[in-house]
């Protein structure tokens, strides 16, 4: 439809995220620990966060699920009341720290929710995200 981004869900106002390849980590990162809501099927947990970019969130002392697993995710960054949702999908569970951490790359996220966090990461200093 003429006026639209390219890409994006007319139903979601949503963007799909593009697949990162090997280098999962190219988006400049922001530590923050904050609880995440997150939804696989019929389940529910709630996890720390270790770190939040652009492309994905780490969580670092959570049991991973198999790599692939697709969850849905609400959180919200530090000072702020509005909450983030997402869809995301585990891409790397490290192994480290006896076996627990896993990094999720998001999927689908609202343009508007991706700028809040390339602002908060900004703000952190960590870079440009």
């Amino acid at each position: 439809m003429l006026g639209e981004k390219a890409g994006t869900d007319r139903m979601t106002n949503t963007t799909p995220v593009e697949p990162q390849g090997r280098d999962r980590r190219r988006e400049d990162r922001a530590p923050v620990d904050v609880w995440v809501e997150e939804e696989m099927g019929n389940e529910l947990y709630f996890r720390r966060t270790g770190n939040v970019s652009v492309g994905g969130i780490y969580f670092e002392q959570s049991i991973p699920h198999p790599l692939g697993t697709r969850v849905k995710l609400r959180f919200s960054l530090p000072g702020e009341a509005h909450v983030i949702a997402a869809d995301g999908e585990i891409v790397n569970t490290p192994g480290a720290k006896n076996g627990l951490g896993m990094g999720l790359r998001f999927l689908h996220i609202d343009d508007v929710d991706r700028g809040r966090i390339r602002a908060f990461v900004r703000a952190i200093g960590q870079g440009d995200g």
